[in-house]
């Protein structure tokens, strides 16, 4: 399985960075950044959502507050998965480079890297509105469950959407002040969308879950997955469409929604679930997807009128 890693040993940012801060660089994926857009956009949506939804501009300050955000607690995410999937993380040759599976980084020096980066995202969280504050704090169940449900049930990708997508609700609340509908079918899509992309990633790994005892959609649907593909990202549109509609945002959202959709057949069509190299590539596309939903939103803000 080396054709599946993505770790770039020769990234600029480890490159340049002293030697002793590099294990800590490899635990947070600093090298491999498709996790933290994953992770940001939900909360990019929902900010430009709730301003686009009243004719105004995204508030500055808050998408670079989310940005910051979604770099460390990505970062923090990635620490805690680490830490609790050391034992599998050597056994499986994609994973046993990992700073704590191979003992750069100890497992107290883990837990005390943890606690600095949760702290960091504490400030960050202080800096938005009591009931943002509130909901933000929440996510943490999701966070801490998370890196034991491959361990029992199929569906770990599912849990992976309950936690990934939380800034949908997360960026309206720090917008607004409260959650209303937009905010709900934005998560809900955010929720399909990646029961799409993470049973891509997961087709690369599948070998090895069998082997060491692990589960996933990738192996739940096997050969089937390509039609689960289609109705995971068709739901996702359907639901991306509700939160255009109920926020009352014009066609520029919807030509959005339907650029996503050319993009996710595209997914569909050439995916080859044998190939780690073809799965990887797919799954980072998802980048794409997400500035297309992105730049149809705050283009749609930026019309005179509505629907």
């Amino acid at each position: 399985m080396a054709d599946a890693s993505d770790i770039r040993a020769d990234h600029w940012t480890l490159r340049r960075a002293p030697a002793a801060a590099r294990p800590y660089l490899r635990l947070i994926r600093i090298d491999r950044p498709i996790g933290t857009w994953l992770l940001l956009f939900p909360c990019w949506w929902s900010l430009a959502l709730a301003a686009s939804a009243q004719g105004n501009r995204p508030d500055a300050r808050l998408i670079v507050l989310f940005a910051l955000g979604a770099l460390i607690m990505r970062g923090a995410g990635c620490v805690l998965n680490d830490l609790a999937d050391r034992e599998i993380d050597a056994q499986v040759a994609r994973t046993a480079a990992r700073p704590i599976a191979s003992g750069q980084v100890s497992v107290f020096q883990a837990l005390a890297f943890l606690a600095a980066l949760l702290l960091a995202g504490l400030a960050i969280l202080l800096q938005l509105n009591p009931f943002a504050i509130a909901l933000g704090a929440a996510s943490l169940l999701l966070v801490a469950v998370y890196p034991l449900m491959k361990r029992v049930t199929y569906w770990p990708q599912a849990w992976l959407g309950l936690t990934f997508n939380w800034g949908a609700l997360l960026g309206w609340a720090a917008a607004r002040g409260e959650v209303s509908a937009p905010a709900f079918w934005l998560y809900a899509a955010g929720i399909a969308w990646t029961l799409g992309y993470d049973t891509i990633y997961a087709h690369q790994d599948k070998e090895d879950d069998v082997l060491v005892g692990v589960k996933s959609t990738a192996l739940k649907f096997g050969a089937a997955t390509k039609p689960w593909l289609a109705g995971f990202y068709g739901l996702t549109l359907v639901l991306m469409t509700a939160a255009m509609l109920t926020a009352g945002l014009d066609w520029p959202a919807l030509l959005g929604v339907a650029l996503a959709a050319a993009h996710f057949s595209w997914q569909i069509a050439t995916l080859d679930t044998g190939s780690a190299t073809n799965c990887l590539i797919r799954f980072k596309s998802n980048r794409f997807v997400g500035w297309l939903i992105l730049g149809g939103i705050v283009a749609a803000g930026a019309l005179p009128g509505g629907l």
